[in-house]
């Protein structure tokens, strides 16, 4: 039987519990009761219990939080919460709803840019917050276009029903250039070679049409870091950038003042190179073909990360996925020697578990991944990663390109993130010129380096002018079938007048097809097939009567009457010759070959680049070596290859050594002559002061210079040019001077000897011998030979020439001199000569893009 004592602790217990859960079941109701209980005022566009929620969803519950939370949310511009009575009361007063977002006194910068950049925008919500935010990101887009003293202000305009106009009124202000760069500590290289890798540059009289000159903190960094890769890859292994200040200067030249102070240290050499391999088993003289430094070398930072890349590479592919290349540098200040070393070891197992890429509103992700040689699973490597980084820079895609890592679901696994920018890649721009070959011309193209996001290139072109018109298209897949072969497909049209300089006009049309392997970063290899239709014609207008010895321009050409002989022939309704070639006249080879010739043709290109720049080299080789073979059905068979090598040196600072070797030779195949679309025309292109056309074998059959160059079948060439500055001329205008010789032939006519031109069964100036000898002025009759002058003679000259890579395109003026020429033959009883070279002592050419 249960005690007194505890029947009494039982019911205490029972007691406690009825009280806990009354004070629970009050705190429920309470709350609910105090829920309802929260009162709104002052809202007209935001529902009530929109409102409510923010109350109600407060962690602590306080009232401070609830308004702050109201705040922040953007729709209103005044909040008040109290509580008293049992009740909550919110009063709020509501944004003004914006009706449209106008944009005063901006004339440098689009209003679509604009409205690209600021927050507030039609129907949302009016926040003083994010208007001030707003002039803000428009005082950044007018810095970066180099106004930097742009001042924006913005006012509202009332309207009903709660809304209101946001205005900005922009003074855009002057340009705010960048009046100097100066640098200091430089020892080893002057101020202008500096200014010269950067692609910032001084205020000057372009100005007006040049945007390189606007101060861009990104763009200096990004200056500076190749002022810095300049120095290390030229033995400055200790260089680097105090300190770069930048300050605003007013006064009668007002901008920016870039000081850049650098400490460059000594220039080192290598004096020894070494693979130290601490895996087992790992044939390290498969690694030695991957050094790209060597003993006596001065000291480059590109070698290095190129012979980490290939080392990391080849040890891999002996199954070593985990291994890693570590760089060692063991300087000797007292020699000026740095021992290079590049340690093989066993890296931590870590595999890449995600490959995560942000950022690329417009790049599809698989153009991204497969500039990576890793993929999820793989070992995660280091120098991979980097090498992929500089693949993604150099597409052109993007603004930026940042990889960052982070640990994965496990410590032997890894993040990669690769956070990306996109940028522009399309342009349109419209080109003009002037050359002494194809007179004045014009382009208008449309080009797009990433079509649609796939990385694709594509790229129309019309072209038209005094002498030329065109038009091609491009189309190239970098990643052909999934593989880094650059596949595309070429599509043309031209007509060329060569009257000038020939007496004929040629209209080309067809279509290649390539594929580009690379197989080296230096050496690559395409293959290449080619249809196209070559027509010749030869004009025969009374403006332009060049064939009117063999068809008689009625009413203009002079002609025999009806039954006239003449050396035993009937020349009766035939033109009456040499008089029909005074007004000039074709050579018989060219009348020839009129028509059209198709041509199917399979070849391959070889090329090598060393070079440090593409378009303005100071040092570095490129060689290509083309070999053709046409005769895959068409009308033309032949085997034709043709070679070029080109040899930079900076042979002081800002003085670049240039020599180029060129050749070529074309042969049938079916041992037929070659048709005359077939052989090279060769002039300025092989040595300057020399016209189109104006060198190699000729028909001296005719006494018109500008009609008998029929081509040959050799070439060879050199070129010797230093390029160095114009002493006095700031170096940003673009200006060079240069010298050069040239030297070099062409000969070998293969082509036809004879035609039936007029159809008379007779070949009218074959001597009996069978030999093309005759007498233009007692002959009467046209010459249905080509008397042939083919001479190997090498032609040379000297020049000066004047380079200017104006903001307005590439200019170039040479001025030559003919050292040695072919003098041609005399005509018998005579003094004037035929078959002479035709010279041309100035030549222009340039173009623009604006």
């Amino acid at each position: 039987m249960m005690s007194m004592t505890g029947k009494r602790r039982r019911r205490s217990v029972e007691r406690t519990i009825v009280l806990v859960a009354a004070a629970a079941a009050g705190v429920v109701l309470g709350g609910a009761a105090q829920a309802q209980q929260i009162v709104v005022q002052g809202n007209k566009r935001v529902d009530a219990d929109t409102i409510r929620s923010y109350v109600t969803g407060t962690a602590s519950g306080s009232a401070e939080e609830a308004r702050r939370n109201l705040l922040a949310s953007g729709m209103f511009s005044d909040v008040r919460v109290s509580q008293g009575g049992g009740r909550t009361v919110v009063t709020v007063r509501e944004n003004n709803i914006i009706n449209r977002v106008v944009f005063e006194g901006n004339k440098k910068v689009e209003k679509g840019t604009l409205e690209g950049e600021v927050e507030a925008k039609a129907r949302g919500p009016f926040s003083e917050a994010i208007v001030n935010a707003d002039i803000q990101r428009i005082r950044e887009i007018y810095r970066r276009a180099g106004r930097g003293t742009a001042k924006v202000t913005y006012r509202t305009v009332d309207l009903p029903n709660g809304r209101v106009d946001v205005i900005y009124t922009i003074d855009e202000g002057d340009k705010t250039g960048i009046v100097a760069i100066n640098f200091v500590g430089n020892q080893a290289y002057s101020e202008s070679k500096l200014k010269d890798l950067m692609s910032s540059s001084e205020m000057n009289f372009l100005s007006f049409i040049k945007t390189s000159d606007v101060y861009d903190p990104d763009r200096i960094t990004n200056d500076l870091d190749l002022v810095r890769r300049f120095y290390l890859k030229n033995g400055y292994a200790d260089f680097r950038v105090v300190n770069a200040d930048a300050r605003y200067v007013e006064g009668e030249k007002s901008g920016w003042v870039i000081t850049v102070t650098v400490e460059e240290g000594e220039q080192y050499r290598v004096g020894a190179v070494a693979i130290d391999s601490r895996l087992p088993g790992l044939d390290t003289q498969s690694l030695d073909g991957e050094v790209r430094a060597a003993v006596g070398d001065v000291y480059n930072a590109e070698d290095v990360e190129k012979t980490l890349t290939g080392v990391t590479t080849q040890v891999a592919r002996q199954g070593y996925p985990f291994a890693q290349v570590r760089p060692t540098g063991q300087r000797d200040r007292a020699t000026h020697q740095v021992a290079l070393g590049f340690v093989v070891e066993d890296g931590p197992r870590v595999y890449v578990e995600r490959i995560n890429i942000r950022g690329n509103t417009r790049t599809r992700d698989y153009v991204i991944r497969r500039e990576l040689d890793i993929a999820e699973g793989d070992a995660y490597n280091r120098v991979l990663t980097d090498r992929a980084e500089r693949r993604l820079n150099g597409l052109g895609f993007f603004k930026k390109v940042r990889f960052s890592n982070e640990p994965g679901s496990s410590p032997d696994r890894v993040i990669i993130n690769i956070d990306v920018e996109d940028q522009p890649t399309g342009s349109f721009s419209v080109a003009g010129g002037y050359s002494t070959q194809d007179g004045i011309i014009g382009e208008v193209s449309v080009s797009e380096s990433n079509f649609l996001g796939r990385g694709q290139y594509v790229r129309v072109a019309g072209t038209g002018g005094q002498y030329s018109r065109g038009f091609d298209f491009s189309f190239t897949e970098p990643y052909f079938l999934g593989y880094r072969l650059a596949a595309g497909f070429d599509a043309f049209y031209k007509y060329s007048d060569l009257t000038r300089y020939s007496r004929y006009e040629t209209t080309v049309y067809g279509g290649q097809l390539r594929v580009g392997l690379p197989i080296t970063e230096e050496f690559g290899l395409t293959m290449r097939y080619s249809l196209y239709n070559t027509e010749l014609k030869v004009p025969n207008t009374i403006k332009r009567p060049y064939n009117d010895c063999s068809v008689p321009i009625p009413g203009y050409t002079q002609t025999y009457a009806p039954g006239t002989v003449l050396n035993g022939q009937n020349v009766g309704g035939l033109s009456q010759y040499p008089l029909c070639a005074y007004d000039g006249e074709a050579s018989i080879a060219l009348k020839g070959s009129q028509g059209n010739t198709l041509t199917s043709l399979a070849g391959l290109t070889l090329a090598y680049s060393t070079l440090d720049n593409v378009s303005s080299p100071r040092n570095g080789l490129y060689a290509e070596l083309k070999p053709d073979v046409a005769g895959l059905g068409g009308d033309s068979k032949f085997f034709r290859v043709t070679g070029d090598a080109r040899y930079y040196k900076e042979l002081w600072e800002d003085v670049v050594g240039f020599v180029r070797i060129q050749g070529g030779n074309v042969q049938a195949l079916d041992g037929n002559p070659l048709r005359i679309t077939d052989q090279f025309f060769l002039g300025p292109s092989l040595v300057r002061g020399f016209a189109p056309n104006g060198i190699g074998p000729r028909d001296v059959g005719i006494a018109d210079s500008r009609s008998n160059a029929i081509g040959g079948s050799t070439y060879v060439g050199g070129t010797v040019e230093v390029q160095f500055p114009i002493w006095g001329i700031p170096r940003d205008l673009g200006l060079k001077g240069a010298v050069f010789a040239d030297a070099g032939t062409l000969f070998g006519y293969h082509g036809r000897r004879a035609f039936n031109v007029n159809g008379d069964a007779f070949i009218n100036g074959v001597s009996p011998n069978g030999a093309c000898n005759f007498n233009a002025f007692t002959l009467g009759v046209e010459p249905e030979c080509v008397n042939v002058h083919d001479s190997a003679t090498i032609r040379s000259s000297i020049g000066a020439s004047i380079l200017w890579n104006s903001p307005l395109g590439p200019i170039r003026f040479d001025y030559a001199y003919a050292l040695t020429k072919d003098e041609g033959v005399r005509v018998p009883g005579t003094n004037f000569r035929v078959g002479k070279d035709q010279t041309q002592a100035f030549r222009f050419s340039g173009g623009s893009r604006f």
